[in-house]
């Protein structure tokens, strides 16, 4: 290797706060899209052609592990702050393979439900630890910190569609055998890698205490809990309608354009192809806006704007005409994904600087119901709001924009309460 080339990684590795752990950390969750990417496009087809499931059949065991996926992000936080972190992400990652691999074994329609539903419990549970984990290793840097990992998790989702479709192309039992086999390997892979990855310190004893100086109401035990604290639940629950983005972009717009609108049916894989490369090319410039808790909840003005300017343009995109479709619906992809992106920034932040150090564990726990809720709910809501019209949009709009404002408005009335002020922390540039 060139000296050139020893010193443009190594300053490519100084730019990513945390660390080696940091670095690691990042490798594995590129390595976890890269297997998600490979068996989440397959697994419907997979318990259709393979297991022979019929379509309602499918439709219900992935509705029923999705609702039962909701408990991994709470029951994740709180064992994360009982147990050292690093044991408790390896814990979710062998779940994960595990469960994964016994789908192999059997047709049976209840074991693949539970199997499903075992499954999908780590699963939601790996987003908030390693979301914690990113808090406690890159400290202040945390918002730039998370940022490059979505970035690199969009480019690992993107390779491993990329291999799904391959396969697909195949189209035989063993292919498909082969991407869920892929997949079980990629999360024995990420255990190996955190092995070599070191206790972060707990809230308590890094920066990252100084960012999170919130206090909850506190039970007999001593320790604040989230449950009992209306004002971040309140904030979860704004959390879980501003996270209708995904459900948008991802469920609504491709029916969108299918069934309300005179564009080519091939623009809907063009569009979300776009908001990936978007995503890769504009997270991390971006992250510098909300480079403190403050910065963060303003993000939430321009972030009403986007929504704004998203569903009307999905309502023009009705209104007639093939070239006004095609404008209308490239518009409301690219500002419902800027959204995407101001609101991913926005809610990483203000969700860790209002969780208590102490605590942070089961407060990130219940912030993460906000994002597995609208993964469940949000498919039904948007499918609905297709049957009601192009006028349904404007409705939502305005619904995304009150709750915009009303988050921005909770997050500045808690921080301002002496008992829940949280210290400004700035983001590094370099």
């Amino acid at each position: 290797m060139s000296r050139t080339t020893r010193f443009t990684r190594t300053a490519f590795k100084d730019r990513i706060p945390g660390g080696p752990d940091g670095h690691r950390m990042l490798v594995i969750g590129f390595i976890d899209k890269c297997g998600t990417g490979l068996w989440s496009t397959a697994m419907a087809l997979y318990f259709t052609y393979v297991t022979g499931l019929g379509l309602g059949q499918v439709g219900l065991l992935i509705a029923l592990s999705g609702a039962v996926g909701i408990a991994g992000a709470p029951l994740g936080g709180l064992l994360a702050d009982r147990f050292p972190l690093v044991r408790v992400i390896i814990c979710t990652q062998l779940l994960r393979a595990t469960a994964l691999l016994a789908l192999l074994a059997t047709d049976d329609y209840l074991l693949l439900v539970l199997l499903s539903a075992a499954g999908a419990l780590p699963d939601r549970a790996t987003n908030v630890l390693t979301k914690l984990y990113a808090a406690r290793v890159a400290g202040p840097d945390r918002v730039r910190y998370q940022a490059i990992n979505r970035t690199t998790s969009n480019i690992g989702w993107t390779l491993g569609g990329l291999g799904s479709a391959a396969a697909l192309a195949v189209g035989t039992t063993t292919a498909f055998h082969v991407l869920l086999v892929g997949d079980a390997l990629s999360y024995l892979v990420m255990a190996a890698l955190t092995l070599r990855c070191a206790e972060p310190p707990a809230p308590a004893d890094s920066q990252v205490a100084a960012a999170s100086t919130a206090t909850g109401p506190t039970p007999a035990t001593g320790r604040p809990t989230p449950w009992r604290d209306r004002g971040f639940l309140a904030f979860t629950a704004g959390e879980s309608v501003l996270f209708l983005h995904d459900s948008i972009l991802q469920v609504a717009l491709p029916l969108w354009i299918v069934h309300a609108t005179d564009a080519p049916v091939g623009l809907a894989p063009l569009l979300i192809v776009a908001n990936s490369a978007l995503v890769v090319i504009f997270q991390v410039p971006l992250s510098r806006y909300g480079s403190t808790t403050d910065a963060a909840r303003r993000l939430l003005a321009p972030l009403a704007g986007l929504f704004a300017v998203g569903t009307l343009a999905l309502t023009v995109s009705a209104l007639g005409g093939r070239a006004l479709s095609v404008a209308a619906l490239i518009t409301a992809a690219v500002a419902l994904t800027f959204a995407e992106m101001l609101h991913t920034i926005a809610s990483w932040e203000l969700s860790v600087a209002l969780a208590p150090g102490e605590a942070q564990g089961a407060y990130l726990g219940v912030h993460g119901l906000a994002q597995s809720t609208q993964r469940f709910a949000g498919p039904l809501l948007v499918a609905g709001l297709i049957s009601a019209g192009p006028f349904a949009w404007p409705v939502l709009g305005a619904a995304l924009i009150a709750t915009s404002a009303a988050q921005s408005r909770q997050v500045r009335r808690r921080l301002a309460e002496p008992s829940l002020s949280v210290a400004t922390v700035t983001v590094s540039d370099h």
